[in-house]
Protein backbone atom coordinates (compact mmCIF):
# COMPACT_ATOMS: atom_id res chain seq x y z
CA UNK A 1 0.00 0.00 0.00
CA UNK A 2 1.53 3.25 -0.68
CA UNK A 3 2.25 5.70 2.14
CA UNK A 4 0.67 9.03 1.80
CA UNK A 5 2.65 12.19 0.81
CA UNK A 6 3.82 14.34 3.74
CA UNK A 7 2.10 18.01 3.32
CA UNK A 8 4.32 20.76 3.84
CA UNK A 9 3.47 24.03 4.94
CA UNK A 10 4.18 25.57 1.29
CA UNK A 11 2.06 22.65 -0.21
CA UNK A 12 -0.39 23.92 1.84
CA UNK A 13 -0.38 26.90 0.96
CA UNK A 14 -0.17 26.32 -2.74
CA UNK A 15 -3.55 24.24 -1.99
CA UNK A 16 -4.98 27.32 -0.04
CA UNK A 17 -4.90 30.13 -2.52
CA UNK A 18 -5.28 27.99 -5.62
CA UNK A 19 -9.01 29.17 -6.01
CA UNK A 20 -8.00 32.67 -5.96
CA UNK A 21 -4.83 32.51 -8.48
CA UNK A 22 -7.55 33.38 -11.06
CA UNK A 23 -8.50 36.81 -9.21
CA UNK A 24 -4.84 37.34 -8.60
CA UNK A 25 -3.79 36.93 -11.96
CA UNK A 26 -6.62 39.12 -13.36
CA UNK A 27 -5.80 41.87 -11.11
CA UNK A 28 -2.07 41.73 -12.21
CA UNK A 29 -2.67 41.48 -16.03
CA UNK A 30 -5.86 44.83 -15.22
CA UNK A 31 -3.10 46.97 -12.99
CA UNK A 32 -1.74 50.14 -14.86
CA UNK A 33 2.01 48.79 -15.39
CA UNK A 34 4.32 52.17 -14.98
CA UNK A 35 7.73 52.62 -14.11
CA UNK A 36 8.42 54.71 -10.88
CA UNK A 37 9.07 57.77 -12.73
CA UNK A 38 5.87 57.70 -14.23
CA UNK A 39 3.54 56.42 -11.62
CA UNK A 40 0.98 58.94 -10.87
CA UNK A 41 0.49 61.02 -7.58
CA UNK A 42 -3.53 61.34 -7.19
CA UNK A 43 -5.23 64.35 -5.48
CA UNK A 44 -8.74 62.92 -3.98
CA UNK A 45 -11.09 65.05 -2.93
CA UNK A 46 -13.94 64.22 -0.87
CA UNK A 47 -17.75 65.01 -1.51
CA UNK A 48 -20.12 67.55 -0.03
CA UNK A 49 -21.52 65.06 2.50
CA UNK A 50 -18.66 62.25 4.28
CA UNK A 51 -15.04 63.10 5.09
CA UNK A 52 -12.27 61.71 3.58
CA UNK A 53 -12.27 58.98 6.07
CA UNK A 54 -15.59 57.62 5.29
CA UNK A 55 -15.76 54.33 4.18
CA UNK A 56 -16.55 55.06 0.17
CA UNK A 57 -13.80 57.30 0.22
CA UNK A 58 -11.16 54.85 1.77
CA UNK A 59 -12.68 52.01 -0.51
CA UNK A 60 -12.30 54.71 -3.60
CA UNK A 61 -8.90 55.50 -2.20
CA UNK A 62 -7.66 52.24 -2.47
CA UNK A 63 -9.02 51.06 -5.70
CA UNK A 64 -7.26 54.46 -7.43
CA UNK A 65 -3.69 53.58 -5.86
CA UNK A 66 -4.06 49.72 -6.93
CA UNK A 67 -5.60 50.28 -10.47
CA UNK A 68 -3.17 53.25 -11.10
CA UNK A 69 0.07 51.98 -9.44
CA UNK A 70 0.29 55.35 -7.58
CA UNK A 71 3.01 56.65 -5.62
CA UNK A 72 0.47 58.27 -3.75
CA UNK A 73 -3.32 58.67 -3.01
CA UNK A 74 -3.59 62.27 -1.06
CA UNK A 75 -6.88 63.00 0.50
CA UNK A 76 -7.52 65.56 2.62
CA UNK A 77 -10.43 67.70 4.40
CA UNK A 78 -12.19 70.64 3.57
CA UNK A 79 -12.24 73.18 6.39
CA UNK A 80 -15.92 73.39 7.14
CA UNK A 81 -15.72 69.29 7.92
CA UNK A 82 -13.78 69.79 10.57
CA UNK A 83 -15.86 72.59 12.00
CA UNK A 84 -19.07 72.75 13.68
CA UNK A 85 -21.11 73.83 10.11
CA UNK A 86 -22.42 70.95 8.24
CA UNK A 87 -23.53 71.72 5.18
CA UNK A 88 -20.83 72.46 2.46
CA UNK A 89 -20.26 76.51 1.09
CA UNK A 90 -20.27 76.84 -2.80
CA UNK A 91 -17.71 75.19 -4.30
CA UNK A 92 -16.08 78.20 -5.56
CA UNK A 93 -15.24 79.07 -2.22
CA UNK A 94 -13.41 75.60 -1.79
CA UNK A 95 -11.48 76.25 -4.84
CA UNK A 96 -8.33 77.80 -3.25
CA UNK A 97 -8.15 75.48 -0.11
CA UNK A 98 -7.76 72.73 -3.14
CA UNK A 99 -5.68 74.54 -5.12
CA UNK A 100 -2.88 74.74 -1.96
CA UNK A 101 -2.99 70.80 -1.88
CA UNK A 102 -3.01 70.53 -4.84
CA UNK A 103 0.31 72.83 -5.34
CA UNK A 104 1.74 71.02 -2.16
CA UNK A 105 1.72 67.76 -3.88
CA UNK A 106 2.92 68.94 -6.97
CA UNK A 107 5.97 70.29 -5.13
CA UNK A 108 6.15 67.03 -3.48
CA UNK A 109 6.15 65.20 -6.45
CA UNK A 110 7.48 66.72 -9.33
CA UNK A 111 8.36 64.30 -11.54
CA UNK A 112 5.28 62.40 -10.98
CA UNK A 113 2.16 63.21 -13.35
CA UNK A 114 -0.43 64.53 -11.11
CA UNK A 115 -4.13 63.19 -11.14
CA UNK A 116 -7.18 65.40 -9.67
CA UNK A 117 -10.35 63.16 -8.42
CA UNK A 118 -12.97 64.01 -6.59
CA UNK A 119 -16.77 62.50 -5.37
CA UNK A 120 -19.47 65.06 -6.42
CA UNK A 121 -18.80 68.40 -4.98
CA UNK A 122 -15.27 67.41 -5.22
CA UNK A 123 -14.46 66.32 -8.34
CA UNK A 124 -11.93 67.50 -10.80
CA UNK A 125 -10.04 65.75 -13.74
CA UNK A 126 -11.10 62.46 -12.70
CA UNK A 127 -15.13 62.82 -11.64
CA UNK A 128 -16.60 60.38 -9.71
CA UNK A 129 -20.45 61.27 -9.48
CA UNK A 130 -20.20 64.58 -10.57
CA UNK A 131 -23.76 66.94 -9.36
CA UNK A 132 -24.62 67.91 -12.93
CA UNK A 133 -27.74 68.80 -12.30
CA UNK A 134 -28.36 71.39 -8.98
CA UNK A 135 -31.66 70.21 -6.89
CA UNK A 136 -33.11 73.31 -8.36
CA UNK A 137 -32.40 72.16 -11.86
CA UNK A 138 -29.53 74.03 -13.02
CA UNK A 139 -27.36 72.28 -15.52
CA UNK A 140 -23.63 72.51 -14.46
CA UNK A 141 -21.53 73.06 -16.87
CA UNK A 142 -20.17 76.06 -16.61
CA UNK A 143 -16.58 74.61 -15.26
CA UNK A 144 -16.88 71.97 -17.51
CA UNK A 145 -16.50 74.17 -20.52
CA UNK A 146 -13.83 75.72 -19.75
CA UNK A 147 -11.89 72.67 -18.59
CA UNK A 148 -8.94 71.75 -21.60
CA UNK A 149 -7.04 69.21 -19.50
CA UNK A 150 -8.06 65.51 -20.11
CA UNK A 151 -11.57 64.68 -18.12
CA UNK A 152 -12.68 60.99 -16.64
CA UNK A 153 -16.52 60.54 -16.23
CA UNK A 154 -17.65 57.96 -13.93
CA UNK A 155 -21.51 57.54 -13.47
CA UNK A 156 -24.12 55.95 -11.92
CA UNK A 157 -26.56 54.97 -14.89
CA UNK A 158 -29.75 56.05 -11.92
CA UNK A 159 -27.78 59.11 -10.36
CA UNK A 160 -30.54 61.97 -10.35
CA UNK A 161 -27.85 64.59 -9.93
CA UNK A 162 -26.28 63.71 -13.55
CA UNK A 163 -28.97 62.54 -15.93
CA UNK A 164 -26.74 60.33 -18.74
CA UNK A 165 -28.33 62.47 -21.41
CA UNK A 166 -27.70 65.80 -19.74
CA UNK A 167 -24.02 64.94 -19.54
CA UNK A 168 -23.87 63.49 -23.40
CA UNK A 169 -25.20 67.25 -24.28
CA UNK A 170 -22.36 68.91 -22.16
CA UNK A 171 -19.67 66.51 -23.41
CA UNK A 172 -20.32 67.05 -26.89
CA UNK A 173 -19.55 70.86 -25.89
CA UNK A 174 -16.24 70.24 -24.13
CA UNK A 175 -13.32 71.39 -25.55
CA UNK A 176 -11.15 68.67 -23.64
CA UNK A 177 -10.65 65.41 -24.31
CA UNK A 178 -13.49 63.00 -22.18
CA UNK A 179 -14.52 59.92 -21.76
CA UNK A 180 -17.17 58.32 -19.49
CA UNK A 181 -18.39 54.96 -17.42
CA UNK A 182 -21.21 54.12 -16.78
CA UNK A 183 -22.28 51.61 -13.53
CA UNK A 184 -25.23 50.33 -14.86
CA UNK A 185 -27.92 50.95 -12.45
CA UNK A 186 -25.91 52.44 -10.01
CA UNK A 187 -26.86 55.63 -7.65
CA UNK A 188 -24.76 58.87 -6.53
CA UNK A 189 -22.90 56.45 -5.28
CA UNK A 190 -22.68 53.99 -7.27
CA UNK A 191 -24.70 51.52 -4.68
CA UNK A 192 -26.78 49.22 -7.02
CA UNK A 193 -30.03 47.52 -6.15
CA UNK A 194 -29.81 43.95 -4.82
CA UNK A 195 -32.25 42.77 -7.52
CA UNK A 196 -30.33 44.70 -10.46
CA UNK A 197 -27.19 42.68 -9.52
CA UNK A 198 -28.97 39.44 -9.39
CA UNK A 199 -30.41 40.68 -13.19
CA UNK A 200 -26.57 41.10 -14.07
CA UNK A 201 -24.72 38.37 -12.23
CA UNK A 202 -22.49 41.15 -11.11
CA UNK A 203 -21.38 41.96 -7.46
CA UNK A 204 -21.22 45.80 -6.46
CA UNK A 205 -17.60 44.91 -5.86
CA UNK A 206 -17.35 43.36 -9.52
CA UNK A 207 -18.86 46.99 -10.49
CA UNK A 208 -17.07 49.27 -9.18
CA UNK A 209 -13.58 47.71 -10.07
CA UNK A 210 -14.94 47.77 -13.53
CA UNK A 211 -14.96 51.27 -13.38
CA UNK A 212 -11.69 51.48 -11.99
CA UNK A 213 -10.72 49.70 -14.47
CA UNK A 214 -12.13 51.87 -17.08
CA UNK A 215 -9.71 55.11 -14.70
CA UNK A 216 -6.86 53.18 -15.23
CA UNK A 217 -7.04 52.76 -19.02
CA UNK A 218 -7.95 56.61 -19.53
CA UNK A 219 -4.93 57.70 -17.15
CA UNK A 220 -2.92 55.25 -18.77
CA UNK A 221 -3.64 56.72 -22.13
CA UNK A 222 -2.80 60.16 -20.82
CA UNK A 223 0.15 59.44 -19.39
CA UNK A 224 1.72 57.46 -21.67
CA UNK A 225 1.29 60.16 -24.60
CA UNK A 226 -1.48 57.67 -26.62
CA UNK A 227 -4.90 59.25 -28.28
CA UNK A 228 -7.79 58.90 -25.87
CA UNK A 229 -10.50 56.33 -27.62
CA UNK A 230 -14.02 58.07 -26.78
CA UNK A 231 -17.10 56.59 -25.34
Amino acid sequence: MASKRSRTPESEYEQAIQPYVPVIKRAESLAVKCTNRNSPVVVFAHGAGAPSTSEWMIRWKNLLASALNAVEVVTFNYPYINGRRKAAPKPEKLVGFHCDIVRKVAAKYPEHPLILAGKSMGSSCCLLGYPLKATNGVIRDELLLQLTVPIMFVQGGNDGFCPLESLEMVRKKLKAINALHVIANGDHSFQIAKKNLELTGMTHEEAEERAVEAVALFISQITSKKKVSVQ
